[in-house]
């Protein structure tokens, strides 16, 4: 019997290796997997290469795990905003390496690591210091620059209902990087509000397939920084 519930946050992230990279899903606060970004930093794995949209808010979150130092590098589209101390810190300290990424690119590359695409030409970034040392070629009069899929060992992504078979749905813009983060990672990681009976998600309404998914794990509502939904009993 195919049962991917984890009993914890704990259990599911037991496997998780210093030096793997981690796909975390989330556009600022919304989506953001941070009961399973705490559960990363209680279980310990450093030297940790993370791909998220920015380099964390304030000091929770992504932010925390930065904070924690267990992170060497990482990828991201906007690493500076008003409450990115924790990020700029370790920059310019020089203790995080950064990888700076179009937003479009890197929505593509990781769409391309789960398409099985070895590399793709784009037009973004061509003529800037973002493609220096990167093949360019110039296909129907447009130039193009080379870009290489990102492939991740884990991915921690926070979606809406599951069930025991790993299939998932999500909560409006909570979906943002979930879904083409969990088709480029060796191992798949998310979070439920709800956990529902085989056959309760309506096919057609199922964004990440079973298939792509490890472990699912319930966690309770809480209020985020932007509403949310308030903790029930």
């Amino acid at each position: 019997m195919i049962n991917k519930l984890a009993d914890s946050v704990a259990q599911a992230l037991a496997g998780v290796k210093d030096g793997a990279t981690v796909l975390i899903g989330g556009f600022g606060t919304a989506g953001i997997p941070g009961e399973l970004i705490d559960g990363l930093i209680a279980q310990g794995a450093r030297d940790l290469t993370v791909v998220n949209n920015n380099a964390g808010n304030a000091d929770q979150g992504l932010a925390a795990l930065l904070k924690a130092g267990q992170v060497r590098k990482i990828i991201c589209s906007f690493p500076r905003q008003v409450d990115s101390h924790v990020f700029d810190d370790l920059y310019r300290s020089g203790k995080l390496e950064l990888e700076l990424v179009p937003q479009g690119n890197l929505a593509e590359r990781l769409r391309a690591a789960g398409a099985g695409i070895g590399a793709f030409f784009c037009p973004t970034a061509y003529g800037t210091e973002l493609a220096a040392g990167k093949e360019t070629r110039e296909i129907n009069g447009k130039h193009y620059v080379l870009e290489h899929p990102i492939h991740g060992d884990v991915a921690l992504v926070k979606a809406e209902k599951g069930d025991r078979w790993g299939n998932l749905t999500y909560r409006m813009s909570a979906r943002n990087f979930g879904p083409v983060m969990a088709t480029a990672a060796k191992t798949t990681i998310a979070t439920v509000h709800e956990v529902v009976e085989l056959g309760a998600l309506d096919p057609e309404a199922i964004v990440t397939p079973g298939i792509y998914v490890t472990h699912v794990v319930k966690i309770d509502r809480t209020a985020t920084q932007a509403g949310g939904f308030k903790k029930f009993a």
